[in-house]
């Protein structure tokens, strides 16, 4: 994001960072940037606490006013989490619905509808494109690829790499988990909730594998993109 904020900056538009990797904005050097000590997946800080996200955004739109930059500064509260369990830290110990990450979707289809329709119909579902409704077929797709097929889908638009495209499935997947998950337990904590998908459920293992896969490829490109999804 840092990048694309100097191309929107060289052409004219005012921007703001929020940076979760506190190097990465001093290495690009956007012209506004605040970062937050919080957990990949969570810059604004605290699920479902709109005053504490309120604070971040207003720390955020306060680096306007600033004169000169680049301006990185330091947003200097915490959520109390810095950190969550990654697929690697994990052994998967458990079995659910016989190890089938598809069973394990149609399981959880209602408790996802459920936190859609208490969010008024928000959702960080639908990066890749596929409605949830079919996402048993995005997970026979994805053991594909885990298993070295070569396999596409319709959905995958021409110009974004099958490696990206596999990138966002998986990020739609683990939203769709985590979403599930919150709504079937609304008082589960980060740490919990990652324990919980990379230990306890065959969708978890099966990511791991496909960062796995990635990994061995030799590819740097994808031994990159491999590192982004198994977090």
């Amino acid at each position: 994001m840092s990048v694309l904020a100097r191309v929107f900056e060289e052409h004219g538009i005012s921007t703001l960072v929020v940076a979760l990797v506190r190097e990465h904005a001093e290495k690009v050097k956007p012209s506004r940037a605040l970062f937050v000590p919080f957990p990949y997946g969570y810059p604004l800080g605290k699920p479902n606490d709109a005053e504490f996200q309120h604070r971040v955004l207003a720390a955020t739109f306060d680096l306007l006013s600033r004169s000169a930059g680049p301006v990185l500064e330091d947003f200097p509260e915490e959520t109390g989490t810095t950190d969550l369990p990654q697929a690697s830290s994990i052994t998967g110990s458990a079995d659910p619905i016989k190890g089938d990450p598809a069973n394990e979707v149609t399981a959880l289809r209602a408790f996802y509808e459920r936190w859609v329709e208490a969010q008024g119909g928000r959702s960080a579902v639908g990066l890749s494109g596929i409605p949830q409704r079919r996402f048993r077929g995005m997970v026979r797709f994805m053991q594909s690829y885990a298993r070295g097929e070569e396999v596409d889908m319709k959905e995958r638009p021409e110009d974004v790499p099958l490696a990206q495209f596999i990138r966002y499935c998986v990020d739609d997947l683990k939203a769709f988990f985590f979403e599930a998950r919150m709504a079937q337990r609304p008082d589960t904590e980060p740490p919990e909730l990652h324990t919980w998908f990379w230990g306890e459920t065959a969708a978890g293992q099966m990511v791991a594998g496909i960062a796995e896969h990635m990994k061995s490829s030799g590819d740097a490109a994808l031994e990159r993109i491999a590192n982004g999804i198994a977090r």
